[in-house]
């Protein structure tokens, strides 16, 4: 009896310490950059990327950091010179998802730009407990001012949406445009669960286990594709390596649990500022929606009621349809820069 007594007492005091380290608040991890890249708008700490990364953009492209807060710097990738478009991406994903928009764009008339969000990326990695959407908001809206960006149009999926809507909402007058991806803008009423999953992670420990010790959250992106071979084992280290190698691992799981399960989240107040945002617009729009969604498909009426003037393009994509369909956004991209450009051309006559 003495003897198992002792092995449960290990075995307890194991099981406490495994606990302890999978569900600590994380640490900050600042990345450092070398040497300076000149943009419309300042010069700003260059950040040259390993050649896992690099191999998926061209020698044009431009890397280079943005400090928004004390030690808390986003990753910013850009390409082009033109009319500015701020494509925002949303969980776990980076920049590096709209490579293909970005192909089928053309340079010579649009100056690209792809930020990834804080904890994701190459960008800052920070404690799970600083992931909420009011500091997601401020972080990019301070991309946003140190840009000097005076107009832009919007490309927002996942998480992008409001964060990206969110901050827009900050600077009022920059937005001239926008390209909808699947994403939410609207506050909840009532309890809701955005999907199974996100209802099974918001447990403590029951989280962890799901996300990062069973399997990787980056190993399960395929599951949310219309098509899975689109994000194949390459393209999920290229979205997952630079989080798990950065010692800090906490933002997948910290983002799941910032979507609202109902009316008293955390996340709500500022949801109801961005969907009052949102309701206020009056720019050339379009929807361009994965119908293979298992999370977000079921938003596009929602979507619709937000932009009831804006032609939809509804495809087979899944979740990220930035892999499937990339022609598909930059066209829909051009057709709205072809509606801000006319606009702006009756306006100056």
């Amino acid at each position: 009896m003495k003897n198992f007594v002792i092995l449960l007492a290990i075995a307890l005091l194991v099981s406490l310490v495994f606990v302890a380290g999978i569900i600590h608040d994380g640490r900050r991890v600042t990345p450092s950059g070398n040497g300076t890249v000149t943009v419309d708008g300042g010069t700003f700490e260059a950040f040259p990327l390993p050649e896992y990364a690099a191999r998926y953009i061209t020698e044009d492209y431009k890397s280079y950091l943005v400090e928004v807060a004390p030690g808390i710097k986003l990753h910013v990738l850009e390409v082009g010179t033109g009319f500015p478009l701020f494509l925002q991406h949303g969980n776990p994903t980076s920049g590096f998802l709209y490579r293909k928009v970005a192909d089928e764009l053309p340079k010579d008339l649009v100056r690209i730009i792809m930020p990834t969000l804080v904890g994701l990326g190459f960008s800052s990695k920070v404690p799970a407990s600083e992931h909420t959407l009011d500091n997601h908001v401020r972080w990019v809206n301070e991309v946003l001012k140190q840009l000097q960006l005076t107009e832009l149009i919007y490309v927002g999926q996942d998480w992008g949406g409001p964060t990206g809507m969110g901050a827009l909402a900050q600077s009022p007058g920059l937005l001239k445009g926008a390209v909808i991806l699947n994403t939410g803008f609207n506050a909840p009423t009532g309890p809701m669960e955005l999907s199974a999953a996100h209802a099974a992670v918001r447990a403590p420990v029951v989280g962890e286990l799901l996300t990062g010790v069973f399997l990787s959250i980056f190993q399960k992106l395929p599951n949310l594709q219309g098509n899975p071979d689109s994000i194949p084992e390459d393209v999920q280290q290229l979205y997952g390596k630079p989080v798990l190698d950065s010692g800090n691992s906490k933002a997948p799981l910290a983002m799941m649990r910032m979507v609202p399960d109902g009316v008293d989240h955390p996340s709500v107040p500022a949801q109801r500022n961005i969907e009052a945002y949102v309701s206020s617009l009056d720019i050339p729009a379009e929807i361009v929606w994965g119908m293979q969604d298992p999370i977000l498909a079921k938003g596009l009426p929602d979507m619709k009621r937000n932009f009831p003037d804006a032609p939809v393009t509804e495809t087979e994509a899944g979740h990220f349809l930035q892999e499937e369909v990339p022609a598909e956004i930059a066209a829909a991209l051009m057709r709205v820069l072809d509606q801000v450009t006319s606009r702006e051309e009756l306006v100056t006559h």
